[in-house]
């Protein structure tokens, strides 16, 4: 007992100390309660058959009957396959391309070419993927397509690209990368900065070369910030790009087979059936399983290697 009341009083003494940092952080809390956590009220709608007339607390319950809508058969185990695939792509390329961009642009130093090039980069970052996506028209279309009219220029058969589905998951990563790894270079960009440069100097002195410099200090320095954004990304592999693969593909039934994510199938059903219910409980599902992706993966870290847990 008088252990907890030092260990209140410590806690009281310390919002009293650091008044003045909690009022600093008191808007950003408030955003978190308000925009974070008021809104999880909302997954009992996974739980009801919702009608917005009678509002959140008076639908009817009807259990787990929106979770039996996308359980029955096999298309639940195909998209969620699809979505695990495609997001699997997405994280260990996008990893892989924005380190090596990274450090490649880290190793040339700063003038004004790789000042350009950092601002190339990052511009397809804020490109909207449907806009993107109007763009993919003109490159894949069958007769007038430009790919296919490269490849006619090159006495190679013509793709037809949206009756064929097996090209798109290179067309997807391909795409991902594009847009999101000049941004994402950014971040170890800024890491690799932070490396004390006597390591490196005191590497050059015993005579190693720069691939030695990048194998032996640059990547065993990132290691802790790969693994953090790893286990982030883990927390939605669950959540299919829907943006990038619907801008591309639409409704096409032809891909289904092979494109079709957990996302899309949802905004489908939603559009089809009107269901509220439906799309709650899948979102419910997505959410559950990335956060238990996240806290498995994080406990194996800490037992390998306690700095580069998240908590």
């Amino acid at each position: 007992m008088q252990r907890k009341g030092m260990m209140k009083h410590r806690g009281i003494r310390d919002l009293v100390v650091n008044r003045y940092l909690y009022l600093l952080a008191l808007p950003a809390i408030l955003f978190s309660l308000l925009f974070s956590y008021t809104p999880l009220i909302g997954i009992m709608i996974a739980f009801e058959d919702f009608n917005p007339m009678r509002g959140l607390f008076h639908s009817k319950f009807v259990g787990l009957d929106n979770f039996k809508f996308f359980f029955r058969g096999e298309d639940w185990l195909i998209i969620t396959l699809n979505t695990v695939y495609f997001n699997f792509l997405f994280i260990i390329t996008g990893t892989v391309v924005a380190l090596a961009l990274a450090i490649i642009l880290t190793e040339l130093g700063k003038n004004y070419f790789i000042r350009s090039m950092q601002s190339v980069m990052i511009l397809p970052y804020f490109i909207s993927w449907p806009i993107v996506g109007l763009f993919s028209v003109a490159f894949f279309t069958a007769d007038t397509g430009t790919v296919n009219q490269l490849l006619k220029a090159l006495s190679l058969q013509p793709v037809e690209f949206y009756s064929t589905p097996y090209v798109w998951p290179f067309i997807f990563v391909l795409a991902n990368l594009w847009k999101g790894a000049g941004f994402s270079a950014i971040i170890y960009m800024a890491a690799i900065i932070g490396i004390d440069k006597e390591l490196y100097e005191a590497a050059r002195m015993d005579g190693a070369t720069r691939m030695q410099c990048i194998f032996r200090i640059t990547l065993p320095m990132l290691k802790s910030t790969i693994i953090m954004l790893f286990l982030l990304s883990l927390g939605s592999i669950f959540v299919g790009n829907m943006e990038l693969i619907y801008s591309f593909i639409g409704d096409n039934p032809l891909l289904f087979r092979t494109t079709d994510t957990i996302d899309i199938y949802v905004f489908r059903g939603l559009r089809n059936s009107g269901s509220l219910g439906m799309s709650q409980a899948i979102a419910l599902y997505q959410s559950i399983v990335g956060f238990l992706l996240v806290v498995c993966s994080n406990t194996l870290t800490k037992k390998l290697d306690k700095d580069s847990a998240i908590f």
